[in-house]
């Protein structure tokens, strides 16, 4: 790809990068990538929405100036597509822990999970899961939770704006979703199995928009990485 950027300042007086943030990776793994491949410059680097490390997809992320506009950028609506499993559930809600209970799913039909989206649609309240990045305290509830203490929920307002069942081959279902700021789509999953009168943990999840960005427009980490040290081998301050 030929490199959009012109000189490494550019980042200083403020950008809004669209990142593909991979598979196992945290947002701060991403920050922190980034504010390294920038030295030895300073530069203010941070993300505007966290996406757990087990999903993938669209991370927004500001440098310089631009990083006082994060509040506005982790504001706007979201879309995910991803996938569930039903007949399980899991503490973490995700793949993260391992299977706490099991259900039979031979009885569930598709009009039942079908149907069963429609409750979820328009506003809503969920709590976040007990592994997750809130903070209670000063502290992480996942940092609670992984030393096995006993986790307080708070229950949260979120809204739902689309919830739609894209394929089933059970007991895995895909669904895309388009939701507010401060939807948990673990948790959504988790509610998504009660409803059926079972159980349902999280497998896959993906951010493909966020507001008007959309992942088609995103850059892969490395592949930015590479243009920022193009940029710095251009200056004599740098070779």
């Amino acid at each position: 790809m030929i490199n959009p950027f012109t000189t490494i300042e550019e980042f200083a007086e403020g950008r809004l990068l669209l990142i593909n943030k991979p598979y196992n990776w945290t947002s701060f793994d991403v920050v922190g990538k980034l504010r390294n491949s920038f030295k030895p410059l300073k530069l203010k680097v941070g993300h505007a929405g966290t996406l757990d490390p087990l999903a993938s997809g669209l991370l927004i992320i500001c440098t310089g100036k631009m990083t006082k506009q994060i509040d506005t950028f982790q504001s706007q609506e979201k879309e995910y597509t991803g996938t569930m499993v039903l007949g399980e559930t899991t503490p973490s809600f995700d793949m993260e822990t391992d299977a706490d209970a099991h259900f039979d799913i031979s009885a569930i039909t598709g009009e039942q999970i079908l149907a069963a989206c429609q409750q979820f649609i328009g506003d809503i309240q969920q709590y976040p899961p007990a592994h997750s990045a809130v903070k209670i305290d000063g502290e992480r509830l996942y940092e609670k939770a992984r030393r096995g203490e006993e986790v307080e929920l708070r229950i949260r307002n979120v809204t739902i704006t689309e919830f739609e069942i894209t394929g089933i081959a059970l007991p895995e279902v895909n669904f895309r979703v388009v939701c507010s700021k401060g939807t948990y789509i673990r948790s959504l999953v988790n509610d998504f199995g009660k409803a059926l009168n079972n159980g349902a943990y999280l497998s896959q999840l993906r951010r493909t928009r966020s507001g008007a960005y959309r992942i088609e427009d995103a850059f892969e980490i490395m592949e930015l990485v590479e243009m920022i040290r193009d940029l710095k081998m251009n200056l004599p301050a740098f070779e």
